[in-house]
């Protein structure tokens, strides 16, 4: 967890706004092709107390920090909830099977928690001198040259490691895993968009399946035609679509049966 601020005001002091982040969602709306919402936040905030609860689900295992990271990106990006108000914090974390969202939210000031969370954003602004550093790939906006968000280092147990810095195409992973374990099975292209969500059960986004039925670095991604397909099995009982800002997140329709109170929110 990077820790972008601890109050609203480091962003104040930079010159943004609530209306000024919520215009700038718009460059990666279209850029990327994942969901956004189209209001605007009723205030600037900070970052932190999110962070720190997600480290707490993280605690609890990696796939439920995870999911959890997954769910307050939904809600931050997607909603009018704030990553510092306890309350939205909750309400997010709810959708996370598995996890005990007041539990989670309740660490969050837990001395061990904020102790992680320090070693977290120490070893995020640590990429001086690195390949992130290197691409011009990071960012010194708070001081020490750290990674910026999108930055995924892979490491493997024997100590080898390759870092893939900002924002980057999915060939630079694709190449990053294949020459740090030559052995891993690659999946073909599924026959159908349902098949990729079924593979995901925490739910996929409809930029995320058309980047999956890619059926080679020639060809784009084709979001339109990924979503009639995730429609059409919405149609056939096979997913769930749950609204999510300009878009849904794709779900099986099993997974949201198995969860109490989740199908009144799907479409």
């Amino acid at each position: 967890m990077i820790g972008l601020s601890e109050t609203p005001e480091r962003y104040e002091k930079l010159g943004f706004t609530a209306g000024r982040m919520a215009a700038g969602m718009r460059k990666f709306e279209q850029r990327f092709g994942m969901p956004f919402g189209g209001g605007v936040k009723p205030r600037l905030a900070a970052s932190s107390r999110s962070c720190r609860a997600v480290i707490a689900a993280r605690e609890e295992s990696p796939e439920l920090g995870y999911a959890a990271l997954r769910a307050l990106q939904i809600m931050q990006f997607t909603t009018a909830g704030l990553l510092d108000d306890d309350n939205a914090l909750r309400g997010a974390l709810e959708a996370v099977d598995g996890l005990d969202a007041a539990a989670a939210v309740a660490r969050i000031d837990d001395p061990e928690v904020v102790a992680i969370y320090e070693e977290d954003k120490t070893r995020t602004r640590s990429a001086h001198g690195r390949p992130t550093h290197v691409q011009n790939r990071h960012s010194d906006s708070d001081g020490p040259v750290r990674y910026t968000a999108p930055t995924v280092i892979f490491e493997m147990p024997d100590g080898r490691w390759l870092e893939v810095g900002g924002f980057q195409p999915f060939e630079s992973y694709d190449n990053a895993l294949a020459n740090l374990d030559p052995s891993l099975e690659r999946r073909p292209t599924p026959d159908r968009a349902a098949e990729a969500v079924l593979a995901y059960p925490i739910g996929l986004t409809t930029a995320e399946v058309a980047a999956i039925m890619r059926g080679s670095d020639l060809e784009d991604a084709d979001l339109p035609a990924a979503e009639r397909e995730l429609i059409a099995a919405v149609d056939d009982g096979e997913l769930v679509g749950i609204p999510a800002g300009t878009d849904a997140l794709w779900r099986p329709a099993s997974a949201v049966a198995a969860e109490p109170g989740a199908l009144s929110a799907a479409a």
